[in-house]
């Protein structure tokens, strides 16, 4: 349904949350393109102009990226991500890799405890998806997965605070994965992550936090078991 409002102020903050709405829920996943002005102003039934300032918004507060003769990408999830992907881009990697390592030794040490049968299903699902991305040779499917079975193992931790945390630094910690993947997948680079999902089933806090804080340190690699 159009939007409508007799204050081009009111209407546009309309425009930011719906626009936000689709980036938040997943609809337009980080990296893709969103659908072009005129195809908004036509969706929406509002004027080029308010488009415009509300793309602009969202570009300010770091969701979207506008690329002068390619168009608007989304850049991150919130606004907090944005602001992480800003200022932790240049980060060393080395100092991504600590802090990657102390939140998730942290998060595998309290899933152990506190994980459910859920929880475990959602490990098992996510471990065979990027077992399955490995053997499929795909290194932009193995990063996505690698990283879904992170965020999973956050979840587990049934800490919202750490997990809204982690998922805001998820693109700054894509980001530096995929540039030690490469553009293919080498046998050398993997790590087994069995480990880990196993020691949390068992309720082993502290072997789950010492092979979460090694994958960080290692990103995802050891040679694969036979």
């Amino acid at each position: 349904m159009p939007l409508t409002s007799p204050r081009r102020s009111a209407l546009a903050d309309q425009v930011i949350a719906q626009l936000r709405a689709q980036i938040t829920s997943g609809e337009w996943p980080v990296g893709s393109r969103i659908p072009t002005e005129q195809q908004l102003v036509e969706q929406l039934g509002v004027a080029r102009n308010t488009v415009r300032e509300a793309v602009r918004a969202l570009a300010h507060n770091g969701l979207l990226d506008i690329r002068q003769g390619s168009g608007t990408y989304v850049l991150a999830t919130s606004e907090l991500a944005g602001v992480m992907h800003r200022r932790f881009a240049d980060a060393e990697t080395g100092h991504v890799s600590e802090l990657r390592s102390a939140l998730e030794a942290a998060a595998a040490r309290l899933a152990a405890q506190r994980r459910t049968e859920r929880d475990i299903a959602n490990l098992d699902a996510a471990l065979d998806r990027r077992e399955r991305a490995w053997e499929s040779g795909d290194a932009d499917a193995f990063v996505e997965a690698d990283a879904t079975l992170h965020l999973a193992v956050v979840a587990a931790s049934h800490n919202p605070v750490l997990a809204e945390l982690y998922a805001d630094l998820g693109q700054v910690l894509r980001a530096f994965l995929r540039a030690d993947v490469g553009e293919e997948l080498r046998p050398e680079q993997y790590v087994d992550h069995a480990r880990l999902v196993e020691a949390i089933r068992a309720g082993d806090g502290d072997t789950a936090a010492t092979e979460a804080a090694g994958h960080a340190f290692s990103w995802c690699f050891s040679v694969p078991p036979a």
